[in-house]
């Protein structure tokens, strides 16, 4: 049964041992509400911890060190996403929470960041979409309009530079296929250094009849 459900972004800067004091304090909204998450993941006691990631390395590494260090020595499955579609991904995740009904606790973070052309000096440059992006994800997701993220306009995708949204869906996939009833939160989403840092809490309620 799936028990606790996130959003994480997973930029090395956030990490004590990468980024200055000076770094992590532009990013201090996106720190706490990881940390406020990871305590509600090691209150809910899972048997395992599924993440999806575009990226390996700090793509896992980030999203665990804030989420996970409470919680010691539990199994991690780690699934990377590659560039087939959202609905391939959300398809992919209605399936792999299927095989993963013999696990009686389970937590999953999709870990990724949104839009990376937030700035001039962002890692891509400033571009309009990247905004515009961010901003239509998000009210999607406080709508629980799973059908308009699946359908997101592709062109938007791709020039607002983003690398969540595959790991995001793989989520929003799991969570149909738990049959399981959620309430959107969004702890956060700050954009310092371009990127955007979305974190939001998936509040599972019950399961559906």
């Amino acid at each position: 049964m799936l028990v606790f459900a996130c959003i994480s972004p997973h930029p090395p800067i956030i990490l004590p041992n990468v980024g200055s004091e000076a770094d992590r304090k532009e990013v201090e909204k996106t720190i706490k509400s990881l940390e406020k998450l990871g305590k509600q993941l090691a209150k809910a006691k899972p048997d395992c911890i599924v993440v999806t990631s575009p990226h390996p390395d700090w793509g896992f590494n980030v999203p665990l060190h804030f989420l996970a260090k409470d919680v010691h020595g539990i199994e991690v499955k780690a699934h990377l996403t590659n560039l087939e579609s959202l609905e391939v991904h959300f398809n992919r995740g209605k399936e792999l929470i299927k095989n993963l009904k013999y696990i009686k606790k389970l937590a999953w973070i999709a870990s990724g960041d949104m839009s990376h052309r937030l700035k001039k000096d962002g890692p891509y440059g400033l571009h309009p979409s990247g905004q515009k992006f961010d901003k239509e994800f998000i009210d999607l997701l406080k709508r629980k309009d799973v059908g308009g993220i699946l359908n997101m306009d592709p062109k938007l995708v791709e020039q607002a530079g983003e690398c969540g949204l595959r790991s995001f869906c793989q989520l929003l996939g799991a969570l149909e296929g738990a049959k399981i009833k959620w309430q959107p939160e969004i702890l956060s989403y700050e954009a310092p250094f371009g990127v955007g840092y979305l974190v939001a809490n998936f509040k599972i309620t019950k399961i559906k009849p």
